[in-house]
């Protein structure tokens, strides 16, 4: 009785966390979640604006990948051809998009951008680290200097896959 009641309490903690391996990334993918850990202090805050930012990731069979993202409570302007140059830098700072191909090792994604919304990135390549979990997939960036305000964080993207 004793065993049976040990493995039960050893099934329970039991991580539904499982290897990943190229063909659970395939596919269509919606951020649900988005927070950044500034590196300085640990404090968590909201990556994007609030607790419902909007995006997408795409990996496709043929090695291709794309993302876009805006950031949650994004001031529209009163019409396009009335944009203030104020108005295309506020939504430029809440914004990015960016495509390429990527490759996978089991841990790390590793996204070769051909094609961005900040010239900087086009040419390089951005590895993330990749979990698959209760279904979801967890994307963590290596520590960087956050475009908005150049603080040194860390991204947890979480995003569900779409039917």
């Amino acid at each position: 009785m004793r065993v049976l009641i040990a493995l039960t309490v050893l099934c329970m903690g039991v991580s539904t966390a499982r290897a990943t391996d190229a063909q659970d990334l395939i596919g269509n993918w919606r951020l649900t979640t988005a927070t950044r850990m500034l590196v300085d202090t640990n404090e968590l805050i909201d990556a994007y604006g609030g607790l419902n930012p909007t995006g997408w990731l795409n990996y496709s069979p043929d090695g291709r990948m794309m993302v876009v993202v805006a950031y949650q409570g994004r001031k529209k302007p009163i019409a396009n051809d009335k944009m203030s140059d104020e108005d295309r830098v506020g939504l430029h700072k809440s914004f990015f998009a960016y495509a390429g191909t990527y490759s996978f090792d089991g841990k790390n994604v590793n996204h070769n951008i051909d094609t961005s919304w900040n010239e900087v990135w086009t040419g390089t390549s951005q590895i993330r680290s990749v979990e698959y979990k209760d279904n979801n997939l967890i994307i963590t960036t290596p520590p960087f200097k956050f475009n908005v305000d150049g603080k040194m964080s860390i991204l947890t993207l979480t995003y569900k896959k779409f039917p």
